[in-house]
C-alpha cells in the first residue's frame, strides 16, 4: 500500500523537472469510465501511457472525452498505433509525435508504439506506450524493436511503459530491465501487482526509464489520495502503474 505521499509535479531551480507518469490497460474503455476518469485524476499525472485505447467506431470521440474528464489532452496514439496512446498534461509541451506499427505475426494481433518527445521546463523527455505480444516468440522480438526505438528517439532521457504480458522473470521483461531502469525494482512504492484478476496475482505491466532518470517511487497506487479500490476494480480488468520521476535539465 502506498504509504509516503509521492512528490507533485513540479520544476526544480537547476531546471530539472519532477514529473508523474500514469501507464493504464484501459481495455478499450468498455468499463466504468467514470471510475476511469476518477482514478486517472486523481493520480495527476503528467504523462498517461495507455494501452487497449478505443481502436474503432469512434475511437477518438471517445478518447477525447476520457482526456477531458480526466484533465488531459491527446498525445499520440490510438488507431494509428493498433491500441497504444500517450495523454498529457498542459503542462507538456510537445516537439513531435510519431504513430509506430510493428510487423503483424499471422495468427497475432496488430501491434504498435505511441511515442513523442515532449518537454518540462528544461527537461527534454522521450515517451513510448506499449503493448506487447501474448506469443512469447513474437514478445520477445517486440522487445528488441522498443529498444531500438527507445535509442531512435534522439532524447537524453526516455521514459516507456506498458502492458508487456510479462512477468519480471521472463526473458522480455529481463531483456528491457537490464537496459532501462524498471521503475518498481528501482523504487518500489504502493503495491507490486497490476493483475490481480485471477491467481496467481503477477506484475505484468511497468514504467521503465533510461538510467539518468531518477526514479523517485513507482508502483500501484493502491492508498494514493483519491485512488479507491471501488474505482481500480471497475476502471477496467488491469490496475495501474504510478511513477514519480526526476528528469535531469536537457
Amino acid at each position: 500500500m502506498a504509504t509516503t505521499p509521492l512528490p507533485p509535479s513540479h520544476t526544480e531551480p537547476d531546471g530539472s523537472a519532477v514529473i508523474r507518469v500514469l501507464s493504464y490497460n484501459i481495455r478499450s474503455m468498455r468499463d466504468d469510465t467514470d471510475a476511469l476518469a476518477r482514478v486517472i485524476s486523481a493520480c495527476a499525472p503528467d504523462l498517461v501511457l495507455i494501452q487497449e485505447a478505443p481502436r474503432f467506431f469512434r475511437w477518438r470521440k471517445k478518447l477525447a472525452r476520457l482526456a477531458a474528464a480526466s484533465g488531459q489532452m491527446i498525445l499520440s496514439g490510438g488507431a494509428p498505433a493498433a491500441g497504444p496512446a500517450l495523454l498529457c498534461s498542459l503542462r507538456a509541451t510537445v516537439e513531435r509525435t510519431e504513430d509506430v506499427l510493428l510487423p503483424l505475426t499471422p495468427g497475432q494481433f496488430r501491434r504498435g508504439f505511441a511515442t513523442a518527445v515532449v518537454r518540462f521546463g528544461g527537461a527534454r523527455l522521450g515517451v513510448l506506450s506499449c503493448h506487447l505480444s501474448l506469443d512469447a516468440d513474437e514478445r520477445h522480438e517486440q522487445g528488441d524493436m522498443l529498444l531500438d526505438r527507445v535509442a531512435a528517439l534522439g532524447t537524453p532521457h526516455v521514459v516507456a511503459g506498458g502492458d508487456l504480458n510479462d512477468r519480471p522473470d521472463g526473458r522480455t521483461f529481463e531483456r528491457l530491465a537490464a537496459s532501462l531502469q524498471d521503475g518498481w525494482a528501482t523504487s518500489p512504492w504502493g503495491a507490486e501487482h497490476t493483475w490481480i484478476r485471477d491467481a496467481p496475482h503477477r506484475r505484468i505491466d511497468a514504467v521503465f526509464a533510461t538510467k539518468g532518470i531518477e526514479v523517485l517511487g513507482c508502483g500501484v497506487p493502491l492508498g494514493h489520495p483519491g485512488v479507491t479500490e471501488t474505482d481500480l476494480r471497475a476502471a477496467t480488468d488491469h490496475l495501474p502503474v504510478l511513477a514519480a520521476l526526476r528528469v535531469p535539465a536537457s
